[in-house]
């Protein structure tokens, strides 16, 4: 049987934690820096908390890192183990568990938060080792719960994380510019729901660049000129307009 132990509580660690235990991975201990979040955790895949690295068991097959990127190395370079050690980064490359003779990366390619349900098996898995033994308990782990694995190098896997950025965050970030205008204006959101949800189910299909509207991609000036004018008091928005739009009509000229 696969053993693991996750070092950390939040809101991968806890996806992942729940997603191997109910795949049949024994996870044998969770550490966080508070008791409560170990506690937490742990509780829900029958594992021993931890609030002290040196205490952690030293024989788990596999012990997972999922925790905020700036301090990967330095738990890294403390945490004692004779199995293999991964990260769940996207951006950060696998040289700082360089300690670690068995060493890897195991980046699930979504959003996660604590208390929001995720259907982890179509969740895409991105696996990186440092060697054929590692690797291949990678991705056996990784076949347990994903239905997507893929096997990347660093760079790759530095390109998906930047391009989830813009497809995801990015995005949101949109969403929520778009809330502001409404609101301020006494109009709900919820009017845009279906627009936002016809826009995602399209990109199960086509290519984006297929299937854009709007007037930058029409290049309809007077539409973009009178938009503009609405944002005269929102600077911000107002850039952020023009950037886009004008990136839009620079894909669309290209693609022509």
């Amino acid at each position: 049987m696969t053993t693991a132990i996750i070092i950390g509580a939040g809101n991968v660690a806890t996806h992942l934690a729940l997603a191997m235990y109910h795949s049949g991975v024994k996870i044998l201990a969770i550490y966080a820096r508070k008791q409560q979040s170990a506690e937490k955790l742990a509780n829900k895949v029958d594992a021993k908390s931890f609030t002290d690295l040196s205490l952690l068991p030293g024989n788990a097959s596999l012990n997972i890192i999922a925790i905020s990127d700036s301090a990967i190395e330095l738990v890294s370079n403390k945490l004692q183990t004779n199995g293999i050690v991964v990260h769940t980064s996207g951006i950060t490359p696998m040289s700082v568990l360089a300690k670690h003779p068995r060493r890897g990366v195991f980046y699930p390619l979504q959003s996660f938060k604590v208390n929001v349900p995720v259907k982890f098996n179509e969740v895409p898995v991105l696996i990186e080792a440092s060697d054929e033994e590692a690797l291949n308990l990678l991705k056996k782990v990784a076949n347990l719960i994903s239905k997507q694995v893929v096997e990347v190098q660093t760079h790759e896997r530095q390109m998906v994380h930047l391009a989830a950025v813009f497809a995801n965050n990015f995005t949101n970030h949109l969403y929520a510019v778009a809330h502001d205008i409404l609101q301020g204006h006494g109009l709900s959101f919820d009017m845009l729901k279906p627009l936002i949800a016809q826009t995602a189910a399209n990109m199960q299909h086509q290519l984006p660049e297929n299937v854009q509207t709007g007037p930058a991609a029409r290049v309809d000036m007077d539409t973009i000129e009178m938009h503009l004018q609405l944002l005269r008091e929102h600077l911000p928005y107002r850039q952020l307009y023009e950037l886009i739009s004008a990136s839009i009509i620079e894909k669309q000229n290209n693609r022509k």
